[in-house]
Order: structure tokens, then C-alpha cells, then sequence
């Protein structure tokens, strides 16, 4: 059954916490892990006619026979964490690795120093606290009084379920572009968002991974500062109805043409293996609905085909709308 990684291939914003749900509600997983930096990343998604902003907990929740695992290397913000806890309805089938760095008051207070808001970081903390991971002297998950009953020791327990034959999903946050590594330094966060990292920071190897879903929205959009190649105006923005804002922040993303260069380098780093894009309903008319390739309008087919045979790599989930069904599944 292997595990299955989804990463976003731009700059986050992709639709991966609506992918999440769908996937997890529809191949019924037994785990659900989450890799990432941490509270800096934001997913939206849509069940029961409920809105939910998270996180901290896995947009996989939505599935209620799942386990939920936080990997050691996502930075958990204790009072979020327990937060998202109530109102996702998660207590007890939702855990944290011993070795997560815990976010602090102190950590969120020096996120509002002048490089921070040059860079344009959410103000959440994550880069101090990975800074104190660096230097060795971060606080842990299994020292935090608020976390008591949530630690676990997730490497062992994710991968007992594979070598048992269970199915894994492995959700990440943030997008390529926004890698520490592989993205537009310095305009980016402070880790590495990869399918790779992603593996690292819930503790499996790259064997145990049967297939890497790259998340690409049908345009491109981003928040914060950074180099953004096909950007438009801010009034060809609104012209086309692309305004929207950031889970976390608030921010008003910018928005621009579907970037092939940025999409091409994401297939090639991640090793995608299935493609989905998203919000193809926000650029044609006529999604809606849809229940197969066939059922879309000749543009929309028109413009898929068009990513797969540039990116050579199959287009097997379309979105076409905000809730969690709203998709076309071609896998």
C-alpha cells in the first residue's frame, strides 16, 4: 500500500488541505502524517458545511477512522495545537512526535524583528524556533506540560503501519517555491518543503513511498515579499476575480499566470508522480459539476492537456470547486 506524499508546487496556497480531505475520505488511510514547518502554514477546507482554517492538525482529519500524526520535524505551537484539537473533535486519535520543537511566547515576540517583516514571515514564530533547534536549545514536545497525553514516538509508529501493509498519507505544507533550499532565498521560509523533507520530518525513507501527488493551482498566486516571474497587476487581478488572502495571516496574495518554469522544477524535485490542480473552476467557466474530463468545458481539457504534456507527468485530480467533493478524479 506504500505511502503517498502531497506537496504543493508553487508557493503554497495550492488547495492542499481540500486535496487532503479528498483523498483521506476517499482512500480511507490509516494514518495521516504531517510534514512541514509548522503554525506558519495555513489549509483551508470545507466539511459538513463548516469552514475550518488550520494549522497544526492534518486536513486528513475529516477522515474519523485515521490516525493523526504530527512529525518531529513540524513545530507545534501548543495552545494552536489544543486549539484546533476542540474544534476538529480529534482528542485521541491525534499525536505529536517527542521531539517537535515547541513554539514559545519569546519565539513569536522576536518574529517581529526587521528582517521578518522585510522577508514578509507570517509572525508565528516558526523562524526563531527553528533557529533555537539549530543552536540546540529549543524546548520539546515531550518537556511540554500542555502536550501531555498527545507525544508519541511517530518515526516507529508510522512505520510499523507500512510494514504491516497500511496505507499512509503524508501531507506537507508550505510549496517548493518557498523552500529554504530549493526556493526563492531569501524570500523563503525555514526548512526545507520538498516530498523529500517531508519524508525526513515524519522519520520514513524514500523506499517506503509509492507515488508523490504535486499540487499546482490553475494560476499562480503568492503572500509575502519574493521574485514572481508572471505576476499580474493588481487590477488585472481583480479583473479576473483572483483575490484572495492568506489562512494564516490575512494577507492579500498576489496572483499571476501559471508559472511552467517554477511547475517544471517542482515535477523534477519532488519526482512527481500524479499532478492535481486546483481552482480550475476560478479560471473557466462552466466547471462546475463536472463529474468527468469529458463533463469540462474545451478550454479547461484544453489547458490540462496542455500541463501534461509540458510537464510529461498525468493531471489524475482537477478541483472545481471549494468543497470537499468538488472533484474530478481521473486516477
Amino acid at each position: 500500500m506504500g505511502v503517498t506524499v502531497v506537496v504543493g508546487g508553487f508557493f503554497g496556497d495550492e488547495g492542499k488541505g481540500k486535496i487532503t480531505g479528498y483523498l483521506a475520505n476517499h482512500d480511507k488511510p490509516d494514518i495521516i502524517a504531517r510534514g512541514g514547518v509548522g503554525p506558519n502554514a495555513g489549509h483551508t477546507i470545507y466539511h459538513n458545511g463548516k469552514k475550518f482554517g488550520l494549522s497544526q492538525i492534518p486536513c486528513g482529519f475529516v477522515y474519523p477512522n485515521a490516525k493523526l500524526y504530527l512529525g518531529a520535524g513540524v513545530l507545534v505551537n501548543p495552545d494552536t495545537f489544543l486549539k484546533e484539537v476542540a474544534e476538529t473533535g480529534t482528542d485521541g486519535r491525534i499525536f505529536v512526535d517527542n521531539n517537535c520543537t515547541v513554539i514559545m511566547p519569546e519565539h513569536i515576540e522576536r518574529d517581529k524583528c526587521a528582517n521578518s517583516c522585510k522577508i514578509g514571515t507570517t509572525g508565528t514564530g516558526c523562524g526563531p524556533a527553528n533557529e533555537d533547534r539549530v543552536k540546540r536549545i529549543a524546548p520539546l514536545a515531550k518537556d511540554e506540560p500542555k502536550l501531555k497525553g498527545y507525544v508519541a514516538d511517530v518515526a516507529l509508529e508510522v512505520n510499523k503501519a507500512i510494514k504491516a501493509g497500511k496505507k499512509v498519507i503524508l501531507e506537507g505544507s508550505q510549496g517548493m517555491g518557498l523552500s529554504l533550499y530549493q526556493g526563492t532565498y531569501p524570500y523563503v521560509t525555514t526548512k526545507d518543503t520538498t516530498a523529500s523533507a517531508f519524508c525526513t520530518d515524519v522519520g520514513i525513507g524514500p523506499k517506503a513511498v509509492d507515488d508523490v501527488i504535486v499540487i499546482f493551482k490553475a494560476y499562480t498566486t503568492r503572500v509575502g515579499e519574493g521574485p514572481f516571474p508572471t505576476e499580474f497587476s493588481e487590477e488585472e487581478t481583480k479583473k479576473r476575480g483572483w483575490q484572495e488572502y492568506g489562512t494564516v495571516t490575512g494577507r492579500p496574495r498576489r496572483s499571476g499566470e501559471f508559472d511552467y518554469e517554477l511547475a517544471k522544477r517542482a515535477v523534477m524535485i519532488n519526482s512527481a508522480t500524479q499532478l492535481c490542480i486546483t481552482c480550475l473552476d476560478k479560471r473557466f467557466e462552466g466547471c462546475e459539476g463536472a463529474k468527468t474530463f469529458d463533463d469540462l468545458p474545451e478550454d479547461a481539457k484544453a489547458f490540462i492537456k496542455g500541463i501534461e504534456a509540458r510537464l510529461e507527468v498525468p493531471v489524475t485530480l482537477i478541483s472545481i470547486g471549494p468543497n470537499e467533493e468538488d472533484v474530478v478524479d481521473l486516477r
